[in-house]
């Protein structure tokens, strides 16, 4: 098993992200973010290295957000991660916190134990809407993502560490609001 640790909203202004998820699941193989039972968050590192421990992750996580209330994250774009299987994620208009947990995790704990997209450098704060876009179907994934043309809002309210697969929270923190 994996380990992540990220930001989430537990909120009702999740809704806005997960109707995209089930609009972005008629270009998927299979649905993939409402099957693993967990809101829309950010990632700021996966480890699956075992001198990486849930202990060492959570704490990491812990003084990453020591200071940080609950935020707004405005999303005006959807953008895509080329492959096989391409992936369509949610594109943060300013992402200074998102960067500087990232940045306080990365100065935490020695990158080198991080899964490479989620090292410093490579990293690209991202809202994940689908992660298994069909080959045949990847045209028209983008079309649809180019054709994103609306403005929304939502509160990243709770940190926390989660085993994947399946995913399963080990421990969180409700962020305090501001």
């Amino acid at each position: 098993m994996a380990l992540a640790i990220n930001v989430r909203a537990d909120n009702n202004s999740a809704s806005e992200i997960e109707r995209l998820w089930d609009q972005v699941v008629a270009f998927e193989v299979e649905p993939s973010m409402r099957a693993l039972g967990y809101r829309p968050h950010f990632t700021f590192a996966i480890y699956d290295s075992p001198a990486i421990d849930e202990k060492i992750a959570w704490a990491a996580m812990l003084a990453a957000v020591a200071g940080e209330a609950q935020f707004r994250i405005e999303f005006k774009r959807i953008r895509w991660f080329a492959g096989s299987p391409h992936v369509l994620w949610a594109e943060p208009s300013s992402n200074e916190v998102l960067t500087r947990i990232h940045s306080s995790v990365s100065a935490a704990i020695d990158p080198a134990h991080c899964h490479p997209h989620y090292r410093p450098g490579v990293w690209t704060p991202h809202c994940t809407l689908g992660l298994r876009i069909a080959d045949e179907r990847r045209d028209d994934a983008i079309a649809f993502a180019r054709s994103f043309d609306r403005s929304m809002e939502v509160l990243f309210d709770v940190a926390d560490c989660v085993a994947f697969p399946p995913v399963q929270v080990i421990a969180e923190q409700r962020l305090p609001r501001s």
